[in-house]
């Protein structure tokens, strides 16, 4: 059974740089979280910038389309709906927002090693003479106080881990599962 925070949706913002693992991450959670809290669903940023045609990569276009997907995002929770969004959104005075706007907010920052994650480079971003890629020549701003850190080391099984960030929710919540 689940329980609703203050009668309405949590929304639950996976952060990292592109390629740390935000998405498969959300979608592990997604199940776990619907079954704890209730009615849930499951968007990414790069879902939203195909669905709504968002164009716009430099740091104010990035700036105000992640402003567009949080009075969506808004939209949805407010209908007691849960919402496992991830997203690179690295600005803190987004973030600071979220905290302010959203009743239930959870913050999961997907932390990795930036040498590791150019290396491994599963999305061809961190190579050659791209623009516009954070972590590159867009500074990230990175997490001051997210509610869980999450250290993706790429080598340890997904679904275990994130079963821990889940776990973590819960006792965020003081839930037991």
């Amino acid at each position: 059974m689940y329980k609703k925070i203050n009668s309405k949706g949590i929304l639950f913002w996976v952060t990292g740089l592109s390629g740390a693992g935000k998405s498969t991450y959300a979608k592990l959670l997604k199940p776990l979280v619907s079954k704890k809290f209730g009615p849930t669903i499951l968007l990414s940023g790069e879902d939203l910038r195909k669905i709504f045609g968002l164009k716009g990569y430099s740091f104010s276009e990035r700036k105000n389309v992640v402003k567009k997907y949080c009075s969506f995002l808004k939209f949805i929770t407010d209908q007691k709906i849960n919402v496992v969004f991830s997203v690179i959104g690295m600005m803190e005075d987004i973030r600071k927002n979220n905290r302010k706007i959203f009743k239930n907010y959870v913050e999961i920052y997907i932390k990795v090693n930036l040498k590791k994650l150019k290396r491994k480079n599963k999305k061809n971003l961190y190579s050659g003479n791209r623009k516009n890629v954070v972590g590159m020549d867009i500074k990230p701003d990175l997490p001051k106080k997210p509610t869980i850190t999450f250290v993706n080391n790429y080598k340890k099984n997904k679904s275990e881990q994130a079963k821990k960030i889940y776990l973590k929710i819960l006792k965020k919540y003081k839930f037991k599962d």
